[in-house]
Formats: structure tokens, sequence, C-alpha cells
């Protein structure tokens, strides 16, 4: 174990921002960090205890480091803690108009804004709970950013509106951005930055989870046994070791998931139209044509960018592509939802076949997604025909939904409304037409 102990230097203390940077350093290490200041003790990944240790200027902190990679761990986290926070003159506050927001976005946001002045992200943040869209952007009045997540609208006549209203900036909570017209924002001089990347672990981990619900039947099963139905009938799922999964998109949250299905002993085959050799060198996966992987695959799995257009992954698994496919192939897709033809899908499924399919998301969900309808009917014919079919399961748009991704999301985004407000590099955060 490594112990590091640090005395408070800052006179905010540890506020919100240096709080959120060492809970994402932790995030990124195996080792179990813990951070004591007498009697509390906080978890290194969580940027909410760190907060709730209250620590000021002078207080001396005890930290443990304990795992198999202590030593660089130790190294960051020192680096971190001791590293001079160079911070320019305190500008303008930024004031942000915040859309869609659900009790769990104010749980992160919240901590974050409290502190103001230098060395904080010196900003103010109103919650709205109406999503973004062409009769809400005039609430935008008086801002300097909106943020906003991927059920927002930000069409051209929103950007417009948005651009009447002031505002210079849209944060998006997301790494998608495919519902932000970047053209109409370059022509009004509205910066875009969105989060390139949060937790590819926690989108990896639940397209298995819902892809194994839907192979065993879990869903089923779970009905059944609370009738007190205990029979096997309708039940009857594959081994998934020794099988060919299929990879269609490499990038960080597809290699997560190659190494999910690696460990489940299966054979990873690889598509992408930038191949990593690095994986190849590994001997993670193999790279193969998209005719190929679609022609030997048990397992498809879509973690491919939505891109419009000639070549584009628009629609990419339609009545051709699933014509090639294996009757008894499992689909689980966690990327977006354009990817699939639903009306393809629907007719192959009626035809028998898949063994199962697993959809966090799906073209025509917009109006779904974060919303309660248990007491309505549901009149989008997408999400109803989808829900007869028994081998397939549907979640609302959550693979992202687990704590370290909501505090990276948090993170990033407030750093990004940082780095905008006072005039810093925006790296591979900014959209750009």
């Amino acid at each position: 174990m490594k112990e590091i102990s640090y005395v408070v230097n800052n006179t905010l203390g540890i506020h919100a921002r240096p709080a959120a940077l060492l809970a994402q350093c932790c995030v990124n290490f195996k080792s179990q960090v813990r951070i004591h200041l007498g009697d509390k003790v906080a978890d290194g990944d969580n940027v909410l205890q760190i907060l709730a240790l209250g620590a000021k200027k002078g207080d001396t902190l005890r930290v443990d480091i304990d795992g198999d990679d202590e030593e660089v761990a130790a190294k960051a986290i020192e680096e971190l803690l001791h590293g001079a926070f160079e911070e320019k003159k305190p500008v303008d506050v930024l004031k942000i108009a915040f859309f869609g927001t659900k009790d769990y976005d104010r749980t992160f946001f919240s901590e974050l804004v409290k502190d103001k002045g230098q060395g904080t992200y010196n900003s103010d943040i109103k919650y709205f709970d109406s999503q973004l869209g062409p009769e809400t952007a005039g609430l935008a009045q008086g801002y300097d950013a909106v943020c906003i997540f991927v059920n927002d609208n930000a069409s051209r006549p929103v950007v417009e509106k948005l651009h009447e209203c002031g505002v210079k900036l849209i944060l998006l909570r997301c790494a998608g951005f495919n519902n932000v017209d970047l053209q109409a924002a370059k022509e009004y001089g509205i910066t875009v930055l969105r989060v390139p990347a949060y937790s590819p672990y926690a989108v990896a981990e639940h397209a298995m989870a819902i892809l194994q619900e839907a192979n065993r039947r879990l869903h089923k099963a779970y009905t059944k046994v609370k009738d007190n139905n205990f029979a096997l009938s309708g039940l009857l799922g594959l081994d998934l070791h020794n099988k060919v999964a299929g990879i269609m998109g490499t990038g960080k949250i597809g290699q997560c998931m190659a190494r999910i299905c690696k460990g489940y002993g299966m054979t990873v085959l690889g598509w992408d139209a930038y191949p990593n050799q690095a994986l190849v060198d590994e001997g993670l996966l193999t790279y193969v044509s998209k005719e190929e992987l679609l022609k030997r695959a048990d397992l498809i799995s879509l973690h491919c960018p939505l891109i419009m257009g000639d070549n584009g992954t628009y629609h990419l698994i339609n009545d051709e592509t699933i014509a090639l496919m294996k009757d008894t192939v499992m689909l689980v897709n966690t990327s977006r939802g354009p990817i699939i033809d639903p009306e393809a899908l629907i007719r192959a499924l009626k035809q028998g076949k898949f063994h199962a399919v697993a959809l966090d998301v799906y073209e025509g969900e917009d109006n779904n997604v974060y919303t309660d309808k248990s007491d309505v009917a549901i009149t989008n014919d997408i999400t109803a025909r989808l829900q007869m079919f028994p081998q397939l399961v549907l979640t609302s748009h959550q693979a992202f939904f687990t704590r370290e991704a909501l505090q990276a999301i948090a993170v990033v985004t407030m750093e990004n409304a940082r780095n905008f407000n006072e005039g810093n590099e925006l790296g591979n955060a900014e959209c750009k037409a």
C-alpha cells in the first residue's frame, strides 16, 4: 500500500474543481484510493464524497492507495495534488441554461458550480425540466450557454433562436452531436462542445447485460417466476463460449465490448472504417470485411457513430445486411438508433430471424426516452411493434447510466464550460461543421 500526506494550500480548500479532477484521476486505476481527513473517509473516485470531507486550507489529508497499479496511481495522484493550478484572473460568471434536467443531473452539476471566483468553474446553472426545441429555445434568453443531451433538438431553427437569445456556447453532456446543426452553429458563431468519452465500460457492460437478458430470456423468466410458473419452456438460450462475436466499430466502447466477449471465450471479429492495428497485435480481434463479419458472427454488437449520407452508417443494418446474417444471430445496439432500419428489423423478426435482439437505442425512440408513460398507451408504432417479440429486449437509452459515467459527464462538461469562458484550448471536445 502507498500513502500520501498532503496539506491543503488552496485558499478555498478542496472545492468542486480539484475534487472533480481528483475523482476522475482515481477512476482510471484499479487500485482502491481512500482519502482520510480526521475521522472522515472518502472513496477517491467519488467526487461527492471528497467534497463531503469539507477540507479547508491548512488541513492535512492522508491518501491510501492499495492495488496492483498503486505505484502508477500514487505518482499520478501526487502530481495532481502538488501540481500548481495556474489559474487565470477571474472572468465573468458563465450563465448556463440546462435543458432536460433530471434529479440525477442536479446531484453532480449543482455541487460543481457551488463555488465562484478564481480556480472554480465560475458558472451559474438554471435548470429547466423541458427539453430544448423550437418551443423552448426562448428560455435561453439572457444566458451565455445551453447544456443539452442526446434527446434535445438543436436544429437550425433552434440554433437561430439561441443566437437571438445571445447564446454563444452549446454544451453537450454526451458524446454524440447528430442532434445539433453544426453548420448553423458555425454561421451564428456558436461554439459546440461535447464529452468525447465518459465511461466506455458502462456502455459495453450494458450491451452484454441486455444481450444476455435477451439470449437467456431473463425478462421472461423473471415474470414467470413472479407468477409462480417455474417451467423452463420458452427460456432456451445459447452458449456464448466458442461462438463468434462481431464488433462493428472498434473505438473505446467497441474495444471494451471486444474484451468482454473475449472473456466469454468468443472469437472476436472487428469491422471499422479505421482499423486499429494495435488491437490485432494484442490478439484481441481480427479485422474482416463488413460482409464477412455479418456472415460469420453469432453475436453482432454495434458501436459505430451515426454518419449520414453515402457510405455512412445510417440504416447500416437493413434488409440486405440482415439477409447476410445467420438466422440464429444475436444483435445488440447501444450506439445510435438509426443505425438499424426498424422496419427491416421487424420484417426479419416476423420471419423468424434472430435468436435474440437487445436494443438500448432505436429509431423513433425520441418521444419515449427519459419519460414516464406508465399511465398512457404507447402510441409510437415502432415501439409497440418491437415489444411484440419475445426474443427482443428494449431499454431506455440507459447504457451510459452509471455513477462513474455521470460523474465524468459532469466534470468534463464543466471543464469544457470553463475552458470556453477563459479562452483556453478546447481540444477534441469541440464539434466543427
